[in-house]
């Protein structure tokens, strides 16, 4: 099937979703986030498979055998595609790239291209850029720095990061309802493109299993 948009419903879907996250909610409104959000996000991701390739869409229910919140529902619908992101919540779009859930030896082989070198200064230029073009740059950090690494080391930031990814949303605005939404994405993930390929070189496949 062809995108043609987020209706008004999705997002309303979602609003109602946070204020009351139970089952009896989430069966009586199932046919609303069939059709107007896995559906249309389904399409969405389609779209974008030749470029970027199979986009795989998150299942709705929250794993609640180790959390203290045993709310079953989550409260967005994601989709992945290697390291490339969306997600449709009550608040709009959301599109991300880069390295989410790294595994202990994911996270060790991405502290040494840090600090290598040619790979480190790579990234650096790769961050600065999609700081320049509006991306923000997130993920979990330490607060002080990695054992044994110098308090005055050229890309201590970096080094401090263990998940690193940049991301941009936006509002469930009227356009959010049009084809648009596909040419936003496709954009937003072409940008990301040079950090989701260096994590690929350097560090290996995401890990979205958490």
């Amino acid at each position: 099937m062809t995108f043609t948009g987020f209706t008004s419903e999705a997002f309303e879907f979602y609003e109602g979703l946070l204020a009351d996250n139970s089952k009896s909610y989430w069966t009586a409104n199932r046919q609303v986030y069939d059709e107007h959000v896995r559906g249309p996000l389904a399409d969405l991701c389609a779209e974008l498979e030749e470029e970027f390739g199979a986009v795989k869409l998150f299942r709705p229910y929250r794993d609640v055998r180790f959390s203290k919140d045993k709310t079953p529902y989550k409260t967005h619908q994601g989709g992945h595609s290697g390291g490339y992101y969306v997600q449709i919540d009550a608040d709009g779009l959301m599109v991300a790239g880069g390295m989410y859930a790294p595994t202990p030896e994911q996270l060790r082989r991405y502290r040494a291209a840090v600090g290598a070198d040619a790979s480190g200064k790579e990234l650096q230029s790769i961050v600065d850029g999609l700081r320049a073009t509006g991306l923000e740059i997130a993920g979990d950090r330490l607060k002080t720095r990695p054992r044994g690494t110098p308090e005055d080391h050229p890309r201590l930031d970096l080094l401090r990061h263990r998940s690193l990814y940049a991301h941009e949303g936006w509002p469930a605005d009227p356009w959010m309802a049009t084809p648009e939404v596909v040419t936003r994405v496709r954009d937003a993930w072409r940008r990301l493109r040079p950090l989701v390929e260096w994590g690929d070189e350097h560090v290996g496949p995401p890990d979205f299993s958490r």
